[in-house]
Order: structure tokens, then C-alpha cells, then sequence
């Protein structure tokens, strides 16, 4: 198992010192949080992408992921939504990201309209995606959070760069066994967003084992060289805890969770 953090959990962290708080607690990888407030955004010149480049080089830590905010089943023209996404995929090129994340935010649409849009928009951006070596997931999140919900949008489009990225805390939210979630996702997945939260009314984020995520049970689906992304939502809630004194045990956390079962 490889695993990574979101800079979501450090928000507006410079470059450099996201990649010693990584490379200094054993992550692999980084998922950098694509937003205008952080360092890492779409305005960024070649100049500034070829510093994060070297800052991760010299590092030793690969950039997993860009997190970016487009969401492909919303209401409204393709136009704009294809265009960021081809951004980001560019970004991420240039970057050496493997993967960009994108949402679905159907909000209250029918959701067979909600599914043809997301469907047709990615499809769209596949072959760009393609040709910059990029894979592009869909989040289990918000209109879409049960991975047979995400599924269901990928497999119509049916293109290896676009794939699915399993947020463990909405397929929970949603009511899905993690074996089932993993059984429609497999197929298609990028990686893993793990968390963990006292319960479904109470989201403010938790030290790893510390909440009701099953995230044990998650793990135990996974083949033994997934990438696995602790996402520690802090941007959204400033009280608490500061990740950077839980990735230590985070780290231990998950190796153990991970471990082949005797």
C-alpha cells in the first residue's frame, strides 16, 4: 500500500514544506488541493509548475493527484466545464499528476439527466486526458456518493483515462457496504480517499481510527499496491486538531489496517 495526504488537511502550506512534512512522516504521495487560495492552482506559469516539479524531485515524493473542483454533472453549458477540465489535465501534466479529481455535482437534477451529463462531458475530455498521459476520476461524492452512483457515470463512458476515485466516508454516508462499493469501483479505480468522523451528523475530522469509518473493511478490498489518501478535511473545519501532529500515527494507522490478515 502507498500512501499519500490531501493539502486540503494543510491549507495555503507552501510547496516546499508540504514536501518535508511528506517526505519526513514516510508518504509516498501528496493529493494538492487545486484552488485559486492555494499555492498550486491553474494560473500557475510554466516557471512556477517547473519549481513544484523540482520541490517534489528533490523530495523524493510524487504529486498522486490534482483535487480540482469541476463538477461534470451540474447544470448549464459543457463548454466551460470541458475547458477547465482540459486545464487541469494540462496542469497535471506538467506537474507529473497521475490523476485530476472532478465531482459530480448533480445537486437536484433527474438523476438519468444528471448521469447523460457527467457522461458526455467526460467523454468529451477523455481523448485530451489521453494524449497527456492523465486520468481523470470521478469522485463518489455528492449527487453521486454511492460507488454504484460513480459507477454507473464511468462505465457509460468507457475510456481508461476516465476512471473513479472511492471517498470511503460517502459510500458510508450513503449506505453501501464497503465490499460492494469496491465491487462496482474496482474496475475503474484510481485510488482511495480515507477519513474518519464521529458520525454522520458530526463531519468535523478525526485522527484515523479515532471515528466510525470502516475504514479496516475498506482497506481489506484493496490489492496490496493501492494508493490510499488520507483526506483530513481542515479547510472546512479551521478548530480542528492540525494534521501535521496526527501523520505519524495516521501513517502506522494505516499500515496496520493494511497489513495481510494471518
Amino acid at each position: 500500500m502507498k500512501l499519500a495526504f490531501s493539502t486540503l488537511g494543510v491549507p495555503g502550506m507552501p510547496v516546499a514544506d508540504v514536501v518535508r512534512l511528506a517526505a519526513g512522516h514516510g508518504y509516498q504521495g501528496v493529493e494538492l488541493r487545486t484552488h485559486p487560495e492555494e499555492p498550486v492552482h491553474l494560473g500557475l506559469s510554466s516557471a512556477e509548475r517547473a519549481e513544484v516539479v523540482e520541490e517534489f524531485r528533490r523530495g523524493g515524493v510524487e504529486i498522486l493527484s490534482l483535487a480540482g473542483y469541476v463538477r461534470v454533472a451540474a447544470e448549464g453549458a459543457d463548454e466551460p466545464v470541458i475547458d477547465e477540465l482540459a486545464q487541469l489535465v494540462e496542469l497535471a501534466r506538467d506537474l507529473g499528476a497521475r490523476y485530476v479529481r472532478v465531482f459530480p455535482g448533480g445537486g437536484e437534477q433527474d438523476p438519468a439527466r444528471a448521469d447523460a451529463t457527467a457522461a458526455r462531458r467526460l467523454g468529451a475530455a477523455a481523448p485530451h486526458a489521453a494524449d497527456h498521459g492523465v486520468r481523470v476520476l470521478l469522485e463518489t461524492h455528492d449527487s453521486h456518493r454511492a460507488g454504484v452512483d460513480t459507477a454507473r457515470v464511468v462505465g457509460t463512458v468507457g475510456h481508461q483515462h476516465i476512471g473513479a476515485l472511492w471517498d470511503v466516508m460517502h459510500t458510508w454516508l450513503a449506505g453501501e457496504d464497503p465490499v460492494a462499493s469496491h465491487a462496482v469501483l474496482a474496475p475503474h479505480l484510481g485510488y482511495v480517499q480515507v477519513k474518519d468522523i464521529a458520525s454522520a451528523d458530526d463531519r468535523e475530522p478525526l485522527a484515523l481510527g479515532a471515528g466510525v469509518l470502516p475504514l479496516g473493511a475498506c482497506l481489506d478490498t484493496l490489492d496490496p499496491d493501492s494508493w490510499v489518501c488520507w483526506e483530513y478535511e481542515k479547510r472546512w473545519h479551521p478548530e480542528a486538531t492540525e494534521l501535521p501532529g496526527l501523520l505519524a500515527a495516521g501513517r502506522e494507522h494505516l499500515l496496520r489496517l493494511g497489513a495481510p490478515k494471518q
